[in-house]
This record gives structure tokens, C-alpha cells and sequence, in this order.
């Protein structure tokens, strides 16, 4: 019961939906009737702005690390599990409620932030990476999207690479989740992918900086 209630209280914080409040606190919108529909920092960021945009982002990982550091803190009695176990799960469960937020009728984002987030509380070198690889993916090719998908790839294989090479000890149960986490972010991006192959994925050109360069 003791760990049921603590993934409860990860789902209800990951599913608080911050780019809907931010919408409704800045322009008095939904940011889901717009742009592309979608919950997340990207639309939000094409509709209401870069400032909108990179607050939604911090909001959205908060609530994953968040979720993974602080929520196994408030436990009282035994858990089945060891609290590396524990965090995995809770920020997992976070990442859920973003994705079907119960407050907007589980209408949520595609969990990359929050995902991130709670990584960045049990994996931080595995994350490390994956941020980098997202900043050169946008760099070069200027897709959240694209972007987002090889930086998720990139935390289990960094996960192996890490346990075979530098000693790490990363838990199993983190490299398999991560492995769902990815294929599910992966699957969430479906319609991405197709535009991405057919090239109409819609790009932020402003970060593409080599072409200012170029262009110069």
C-alpha cells in the first residue's frame, strides 16, 4: 500500500498539465487547440513563444526529477524495493501522468521532459549524454522531434556502454525501463517519424546556427 501511494502521488504530479496552465496564464488558451495539438514544451513553444516554451520545458522535467528524488522521500514503514528501485518507479509513474493527465482528460504530452527529468535524478551521466546528443541534433537539424528520439535511444545504449566499460552499476530494472521509455517515446512520435521521412517535419530554423554561420 506504502508504494501504491507513493505512484499515485508521482502520476498526480506528473499529470499536472503546465503548458495548458501556462496557455491559460499567458494568452487565456489551450495550447492543445493549437499548433500541433500537442501538451508539450515544442507546441508551446510555437504558440506561445520561446520564454513559454523554455518555461514549460523546466516545469515538465521538474516534475519527473521531482517525482524520482523527492516523492520516495515521503514513505513511511517498509517498501519491497531498494530506493534505486523505487525512484525508477515513481519517476516512471510521473512520466504517465504526463502523458494521460487524469486533471484534462488524459490529454497529456509525449513524455520526453519529464522522462528526462526523472533520469537526470537516477542515470545523470547517461543524461549528460543524451543532452548533448539532443543540442548537436538540434543544431544540425533544428526538429524537437528527431531531436528527441535519439537523445532517448541514446540513455540505454549509454547505460550498457557505461556498465561494460567504467565500472558503473546502473540496475537492470533502469536499462529496461529506459528501453520501454525509449520505445514508447519512439511509438508517441509516430506521425513525426512519417513527416520526418517525407520531409515535413516543421523545423525551429533559429537554432540551426551553422546555417547563420554559412549564410554569413
Amino acid at each position: 500500500m506504502n508504494l501504491a501511494l507513493l505512484l499515485i502521488i508521482s502520476y498526480l504530479l506528473g499529470a499536472i498539465p503546465t503548458s495548458v496552465i501556462v496557455g491559460k496564464a499567458v494568452r487565456g488558451i489551450d495550447v492543445r487547440e493549437h499548433g500541433s495539438g500537442n501538451a508539450g514544451a515544442t507546441n508551446t513553444w510555437r504558440v506561445l513563444g520561446w520564454k513559454a516554451g523554455v518555461s514549460v520545458l523546466a516545469l515538465d522535467a521538474g516534475k519527473g526529477a521531482a517525482a524520482a528524488a523527492l516523492v520516495p522521500l515521503l514513505h513511511f514503514g517498509h517498501l519491497p524495493f531498494t530506493a534505486p528501485v523505487i525512484a525508477i518507479l515513481c519517476g516512471l509513474s510521473a512520466v504517465i501522468g504526463h502523458v494521460f493527465p487524469i486533471y484534462v482528460g488524459f490529454r497529456g504530452g509525449k513524455g520526453v521532459a519529464t522522462g528526462a527529468g526523472m533520469l537526470i535524478s537516477v542515470a545523470p551521466i547517461p543524461v549528460g549524454l543524451a543532452i548533448g546528443i539532443f543540442g548537436l541534433s538540434m543544431f544540425l537539424f533544428g526538429m524537437v522531434s528527431l531531436a528527441s528520439i535519439l537523445a532517448v535511444m541514446s540513455v540505454p545504449i549509454s547505460i550498457v556502454l557505461l556498465n561494460r566499460f567504467s565500472g558503473a552499476s546502473y540496475h537492470p530494472l533502469l536499462l529496461a525501463i529506459t528501453c520501454i521509455l525509449a520505445l514508447f517515446i519512439i511509438l508517441n512520435h509516430h506521425a513525426n517519424i512519417a513527416r520526418i521521412i517525407h520531409g515535413r517535419e516543421r523545423s525551429l530554423p533559429q537554432v540551426q546556427l551553422w546555417k547563420r554561420i554559412l549564410h554569413r
